[in-house]
């Protein structure tokens, strides 16, 4: 059994070698490729999760995850990792009828800043944009100590916001408004200034300003309203490549992105109000969400709704509302990890929380730390002689280790019931199976009938927003004759316009989208059908001979059938 530390952050190195171990031990269950090079050149590791003996991935209904996407947010390489070790451990019997696309790190070249031993903290790709130079002044983030933590640093500044609490000393407390003659503090993060004049102060702008998850194409816009969009969708390599791995399994049919840090399930839309998708799968959504919800104690909320940095401006370009837009499919974004609700704060909203809260959270929080995390998520105020700026205290919250993702010995409570629920929601995919075959003497010919209906949840469409757009077709019907070796008979011959063996019936027939049961209305009043839009019936009259029939989604699978008849 391949070792997977749920309880500790793991770079680069590691990771390729706990994926080639799972394929060393599940060679029937598990395929490792890479789908494309980072922008510094190291592999983006796609693995494939099937019985890869019970068929085609291809030809089962699919279901991707990522996570990493963003630099530091590391958890979510080891949220994927957990789905990995759940499937092949707890689950191989979904995996005869369904596929898992898994890529635990989507990018690799910022998570590796992230876990070096002096962390460098950037948003997502280590490429610069939009332009190749440094900053030439402002604050670095750093350790300054040297006791391989980034805390804050509080100034004595006569007009500064922040004052110590009377009430719990180690912690500081935003000035009432209009409050004087008190002692005043400016708190700023760790690090040192570049081209300090003694007196400005101000953030030392990265130029490594991209934010991958802003660069898919739906809704893409450019810099000038979405910061860090890159010069167009898809123009990193790691969202090229994510982008062109699920146009080539259009058999995907939902997909979650690992994130952190809020504790919620996030899902599209980002640019405008829940109004504005079709209704159906507004109502799909919620019900999913309803069931996670259920399952991880993470709310279900829609971006646009609840979730905007500010309440005038929108997200865009970014991967769920891309997959429901372009690919009409169930996306979400599950931000992992929330201190608040850890410290059993539970009157917050998400984003709002970080702008204003009650000061009785902040003791709340502290009471937390003190009693959870060892002495390592708050750390008392101390003093220190500064190189730049002189007698100071660095103290504070220890955000890389209580924030950004959960502390290591958190690590696998917080992430085993995000991982259930992946499973459990790539089940409710649409999958289609044989219902029912029959075959008649028709006049010396055979009349064949074969029934196929989809056993899921969702409609083989798995959206409304799919079926709209046409962004899938419907169920395929097709016929092949074979001669005595099992190889189709060649078709078409010189002078025939339909092969002869063929008396009545089509080739190829699209016999269009199936329902799921996901919209079924209460009832018992004596109006409600529930009426077999499930089921397709494929028909042909033939002559004596063997033949493969076939019935196939692209989302919902593929049933073959060989019969042989007359």
């Amino acid at each position: 059994m391949p070792q997977v530390p749920f309880d500790r952050y793991i770079r680069y190195a590691e990771l390729t070698e706990i994926l080639q171990a799972f394929v060393a031990e599940y060679p029937d269950l598990v395929r490792l490729e890479s789908i494309g090079k980072s922008y510094e050149g190291r592999n983006i590791w796609l693995v494939t999760v099937t019985e890869f003996a019970k068929g085609d991935p291809l030809e089962k209904p699919g279901f991707w995850c990522d996570g990493n996407i963003h630099a530091s947010e590391v958890s979510a390489t080891t949220a994927v990792l957990k789905i990995l070790y759940k499937l092949v451990t707890e689950r191989p019997a979904l995996l005869k009828d369904r596929v898992f696309y898994l890529v635990p790190r989507l990018g690799p070249d910022g998570a590796e800043w992230a876990l070096e031993e002096v962390p460098r903290i950037i948003r997502s790709s280590t490429r610069p944009y939009p332009y190749d130079e440094e900053d030439i002044e402002g604050l670095d983030k750093q350790d300054v100590d040297g006791d391989g933590r980034i805390l804050s640093m509080r100034v004595k500044d006569p007009n500064g916001p922040w004052k110590i609490s009377e009430e719990e000393p180690r912690l500081m407390k935003l000035r009432e408004p209009g409050e004087t003659g008190g002692d005043y503090y400016r708190v700023i993060p760790e690090g040192l200034f570049q081209a300090f004049d003694g007196m400005t102060m101000r953030t030392r702008k990265q130029k490594q300003g991209l934010d991958m998850n802003r660069n898919f194409p739906g809704g893409w816009r450019q810099e000038n309203e979405q910061y860090g969009a890159g010069p167009y969708p898809t123009s990193e390599p790691e969202i090229r490549a994510a982008v062109q791995a699920i146009f080539d399994r259009p058999n995907i049919c939902s997909a979650i992105t690992f994130h952190t840090y809020s504790g919620v399930l996030l899902r599209p839309p980002s640019r405008f109000p829940d109004a504005d998708i079709p209704t159906e799968d507004l109502w799909a959504y919620q019900k999913l969400g309803a069931k996670g919800k259920e399952m991880t104690g993470y709310p279900d909320i829609a971006v646009y709704h609840d979730f905007r940095y500010h309440p005038k401006e929108v997200i865009s370009g970014t991967f769920d509302d891309w997959m429901f837009d372009h690919r009409g499919v169930f996306a979400w974004t599950v931000e992992i990890w929330a201190p608040p609700k850890q410290a059993g704060i539970t009157d917050y909203k998400f984003i709002d929380w970080f702008r204003d809260h009650p000061f009785e959270h902040d003791v709340q929080m502290l009471k937390w730390a003190d009693e959870q995390l060892d002495g390592e998520g708050y750390i008392d105020w101390y003093e220190f002689e500064h190189p730049q700026l002189g007698n100071l205290e660095i103290g504070g919250w220890n955000a890389l280790y209580a924030f950004r993702n959960p502390p290591p010995k958190l690590l696998d409570k917080e992430i085993t019931p995000l991982a259930e629920w992946a499973i459990w929601h790539a089940g409710t995919g649409p999958c289609l199976k044989e219902r029912a075959f029959e075959s008649a003497e028709v006049g010396g010919n055979t009349r064949l009938r074969f029934a196929v209906q989809n056993t899921g949840w969702l409609p083989t469409s798995v959206t409304k927003q799919a079926a709209t757009k046409k962004l899938c077709r419907g169920v395929i019907g097709e016929i092949y004759k074979l001669d005595e070796n099992g190889d189709r008979v060649s078709w078409p011959k010189p002078g025939e316009s339909e092969p002869s063996w063929l008396v009545s019936g089509e080739l190829r027939k699209d016999y269009g989208q199936l329902t799921g049961y996901s919209h079924t209305m209460v009832g018992g009043w004596g109006w409600s059908m529930d009426e077999t839009t499930d089921v397709a019936v494929l028909e042909w009259i033939v002559e004596p001979g063997t033949y493969e029939i076939i019935a196939k989604h692209e989302r919902a699978g593929t049933v073959r059938k060989i019969v042989t008849v007359g």
